[in-house]
């Protein structure tokens, strides 16, 4: 959230807990020069929030533009952002346009979306401008000169308003037997026996957030043999489950160290033994970061790092590789969602692709870096063979240079990871055919995150559509019962009541699509 994500779970893109919807329309200026804004806090939890802002242009066209504004508390803070180049200086932020949305015609739109922080008080901006023309709703015949840097994905489609089918899939789970040990054969997953093998499932998040908020292991949800048999009535077959380093290693949180680890241990068992594969995902990090697009400045593993630190998470696989070797049945996400790219502001993306795979000093992150190649010999030294999915960069949305920059696995046994959410850069068939499918074509691609914050179906449809004709796996964000009003909530309980409508329309899926 991938975000998320919820911040509380991730974000890309993660997914959050969702809270009340707030909205404040600004009118424009007209004629050569002008815009409208709609500013909206799409969800809000202790200390956080969710927002997104549509942006229309009423002027004459420009090709590309920076939108600014001032936060009226001194305590609220973007802390992510996607669709524009964010950045803050006190109270003011920047969103610059992207490549792909900077070009803005007379009465073209587009919307941005950022998760933030607040203390106190998150009142709603009160005014914007787009380009230095302060958005008023009137026309104005004094023209603007277009400044600025690129932006934001496309707008999102409200929820549809059909009901669902009255007749229901079949519900009928999956044959029992544990699940199977896979590697890597090609560009395919695969059985011992060779069969290949597809992990269509959901994230079950809070192992990295619940130990460090005071919430316990797993946020009070079970993760009994009632909650997985729950999972089976919707044929999933495969559990990403985010993990926090500070907790495994008994750095801070509470359970932490031993009693932490053996939580993940017997979950993931469960797991396996009903058939499905766990998919250990290291999404929180230790390591102090304040740089651009920050979430939070805590040296603690309390946020999403843009990369994880070369002293503490080799030790970190070092310890999940020791505890599950043996059981090829349990797949290692390496890294959640990296993003070096935005610490160094997008500035040097070669050096963004070295830092991912070398780590190091990298550009705008202050701690010495752990690089997904440090972390592959991580877990080979401790002479485990599970599958290892590797991630890109943007948040594990950009895919482009994972083959020129994959690390050296001496088993060939790794996944790319990737990460599609609705307001994610690459949102389309073209840009998936072009930039997905090419990685495909050499090596597995797994989806560990897909969902969009309009709790509707209509942007997973196509997407998995697309990843069904390609016979990829994904894992949809999140099993976890947080209400579905800012979206990517699959239930509305443990027992498997999916939301409506993204919950309706992804269980119907998985219970009629062909493994």
């Amino acid at each position: 959230m991938t975000r998320r994500h919820a911040l509380l779970a991730s974000a890309a893109a993660g997914t959050l807990v969702a809270a009340s919807l707030t909205a404040a329309t600004l009118p424009a200026s007209a004629a050569t020069t002008g815009c409208a804004v709609t500013y909206t806090v799409q969800s809000q939890w202790t200390g956080g929030f969710s927002g997104a802002i549509a942006v229309t242009n009423l002027g004459s066209a420009l090709t590309n533009w920076t939108l600014t504004f001032d936060f009226p508390d001194a305590n609220q803070r973007v802390s992510q952002g996607w669709s524009a180049t964010w950045s803050q200086s006190g109270a003011r932020v920047s969103a610059a346009s992207l490549s792909w949305n900077g070009s803005l015609g007379t009465g073209g739109s587009t919307t941005i979306g950022f998760n933030g922080s607040w203390s106190g008080v998150n009142p709603v901006p009160t005014s914007f401008a787009l380009n230095g023309t302060v958005c008023t709703g009137a026309a104005t015949p004094s023209p603007t000169t277009p400044t600025g840097p690129p932006t934001t994905p496309p707008t999102t489609t409200p929820p549809p308003t059909t009901p669902p089918p009255t007749t229901a899939p079949p519900t009928t789970p999956p044959p029992g037997g544990a699940a199977p040990s896979l590697r890597v054969s090609g560009n395919k997953l695969v059985t011992g026996s060779g069969a290949t093998y597809r992990l269509l499932g959901v994230n079950r998040a809070s192992g990295e957030f619940a130990c460090v908020q005071g919430k316990g292991m797993w946020d009070s949800g079970p993760v009994d043999q009632a909650s997985v048999d729950a999972m089976k009535t919707w044929h999933i077959r495969a559990v990403r489950i985010p993990l926090n380093e500070d907790c495994w290693l008994g750095l801070s949180g509470s359970p932490s160290g031993a009693a932490y680890q053996q939580a993940v241990k017997d979950y993931a068992n469960l797991l396996v033994a009903n058939g499905i594969n766990p998919i250990l995902d290291l999404h929180w990090t230790h390591g102090q970061y304040t740089g651009n697009i920050s979430a939070c400045s805590d040296v603690n593993a309390t946020c999403q790092k843009p990369m994880p630190s070369r002293q503490y998470t080799p030790q970190f696989w070092t310890g999940v590789a020791n505890a599950f070797k043996g059981n090829d049945a349990v797949l290692f996400d390496l890294f959640n969602e990296p993003y070096p790219d935005a610490a160094n502001n997008w500035s040097d993306m070669t050096a963004a692709w070295k830092c991912l795979r070398d780590g190091g000093t990298c550009t705008g992150i202050t701690y010495q870096v752990a690089g997904m190649q440090n972390l592959v010999d991580a877990v080979r030294a401790t002479g485990a063979t599970n599958v290892l999915l590797v991630p890109g960069l943007t948040w594990t949305n950009d895919l482009t240079q994972w083959l020129t920059y994959k690390p050296t696995d001496p088993r060939n046994n790794i996944v790319a990871s990737w990460h599609s959410y609705n307001f994610n850069a690459c949102v389309t068939e073209t840009c998936w055919d072009t930039q997905i499918a090419p990685v495909a074509a050499q090596v597995p691609v797994h989806a560990g995150e897909i969902g969009q914050d309009t709790c509707a179906h209509d942007y997973i449809d196509r997407l998995m559509t697309w990843l069904d004709r390609n016979r990829l796996g994904y894992t949809a964000w999140t099993w976890n019962p947080w209400g579905c009003t800012g979206g990517n909530v699959l239930i509305e309980d443990y027992t498997g009541t999916p939301t409506r409508t993204y919950g309706e329309g992804y269980r119907a899926h998985l219970l009629t699509v062909t493994p």
